[in-house]
């Protein structure tokens, strides 16, 4: 398929090499960065995805971008391949997702508010993409911790949590205090003036004083995400380790 810029420039086709030996040699697909790619080069991405057999994942993509990346995909050879958009997490994925697989572990996303949402999403569907049993609890804040106190019984099923939070940046920090299995902090860029764009949440969490919280970029939930995947690629961290099956501790 060879598509042409709207500028009437050359195909781009020539200019894309995507890593499609990362699956056999990290055990990851490729995740394609669309907020400054155009919808030529998307579909491009996308077509030589698919041509390869592997799963499509683009990131940080808005509706007017995927509708066009849809346009362009809806006349190719492969038209007829589903492209979803999945509005709450800003990523489109081309191809069906594997079936969840329990003995691969289970990670659970929190946020502390429906405005991280969009990044813990990104997260979750990053896992969905593995096969990874993933599940998103959100307003689980320490504004109001009591809801986060609710849920530690259910949290220790899980065998890696990842935590995204705006403004102080906070969350990470008490669930690594409070419970046994990895816990991966993402600040979200959220919140009033000093907040910065979630500067002052990356400071607070790399300042934290609950020991082995790790730490990934401003709004990074994918990779938040394959972090996760690589903690749970080691031997006996999946569901069969430990006594209580899919999770940490008895």
């Amino acid at each position: 398929m060879t598509i042409a810029p709207a500028s009437g420039e050359p195909p781009l086709a020539p200019s894309i090499r995507l890593d499609l030996d990362r699956r056999r040699r990290l055990g990851m697909v490729e995740a394609i960065w669309g907020e400054h790619k155009s919808a030529e080069q998307i579909a491009l991405v996308l077509e030589q995805l698919h041509a390869a057999s592997e799963l499509g994942l683009v990131t940080r993509v808005d509706p007017a971008k995927a509708e066009a990346v849809g346009s362009l995909l809806s006349n190719g050879p492969q038209a007829g391949l589903a492209l979803v958009h999945h509005r709450q997490a800003h990523c489109l994925t081309r191809g069906p997702l594997p079936d969840a697989d329990p003995q691969r572990g289970r990670v659970v996303v929190l946020g502390g508010g429906s405005s991280d949402l969009a990044v813990a999403a990104e997260a979750q569907l990053a896992l969905q993409c593995h096969g990874i049993p993933c599940e998103l609890v959100l307003d689980v804040g320490v504004a109001g911790l009591q809801r986060l106190l609710d849920q530690l019984d259910h949290l220790r099923s899980a065998r890696v949590l990842i935590a995204c939070a705006g403004m102080e940046g906070a969350l990470p920090t008490v669930l690594a205090g409070l419970l046994p299995q990895p816990v991966i902090g993402v600040p979200v860029s959220v919140g009033y003036g000093v907040s910065a764009g979630g500067q002052a949440a990356l400071m607070g969490m790399l300042a934290s004083c609950a020991p082995g919280l790790s730490v990934v970029n401003i709004d990074n939930g994918y990779g938040a995400a394959m972090a996760a995947l690589r903690i749970l690629s080691i031997p006996g961290i999946g569901a069969q380790a430990g006594t209580n099956p899919g999770g940490w501790g008895p």
